[in-house]
């Protein structure tokens, strides 16, 4: 053979060499197995958020509110019984009946209740009257008998799967023109060592 031969048969059995295909179908195999692997990895951390999330301990929502103007003058006496000048006195009576539900395995307890609104002056709370100042209230304005209800009290303990429902007043100190230019109105629910609910009326507030 000669060496012309030699290096032609060389020169054919490199070109049927395949290792730049091997090269190609390595490249592709690592591609896929690291697709498979970040579709493996993604979907298990999707179940294990799936399987570990836990709703909010309760929900609810607001399914009336009234308001009611109040204009007082007031007219003290001093010291030796004699009546002073009288003095005007405006606020707003806040109806809300509130329906709250537990969503957990276990109790909770609702420990206060606040009604929450933005006026121009900027954003105002004001807690709910006791069981007291409650019933008082229809005693004291009997035009609004048509409103009283079933009270929400503090310290009622909401069973697992439980629906409590019931009102909660409120008083601001502002004029009805005030009121009427609210920016926003929430209502919310303090429960003991869980995180508060917040709940926003969706129908309009019925003047009264």
């Amino acid at each position: 053979m000669s060496l012309l031969q030699a290096n032609t048969d060389s020169a054919v059995t490199a070109q049927a060499s395949p290792s730049g295909e091997d090269y190609a179908k390595g490249s592709s195999y690592l591609l896929w197995t690291t697709l498979a692997a970040f579709v493996v990895v993604s979907v298990g951390i999707a179940l294990f958020l799936l399987i570990n999330h836990k709703p909010p301990v309760a929900a609810g929502e607001v399914t009336q509110v009234w308001s009611h103007g109040v204009h007082t003058i007031n007219t003290p006496m001093d010291a030796n019984g004699v009546q002073t000048a009288g003095e005007a006195f405006d606020q707003v009576l806040v109806f809300a009946k509130v329906r709250a539900r537990n969503q957990s395995d276990q109790p909770i307890v609702l420990r206060e209740m606040m009604t929450n609104v933005t006026l121009d002056d900027g954003p105002r709370s004001s807690y709910a009257a006791t069981s007291t100042d409650f019933d008082r209230i229809f005693i004291a304005y009997p035009e609004l008998a048509s409103l009283h209800g079933t009270k929400l009290t503090r310290d009622t303990v909401i069973q697992p799967g439980e629906v409590l429902e019931g009102m909660l007043i409120s008083s601001f100190h502002c004029s009805k023109e005030q009121w009427a230019g609210r920016k926003d109105l929430s209502f919310s629910l303090l429960f003991k060592f869980h995180p508060d609910l917040v709940l926003t009326p969706t129908a309009p507030v019925i003047e009264q």
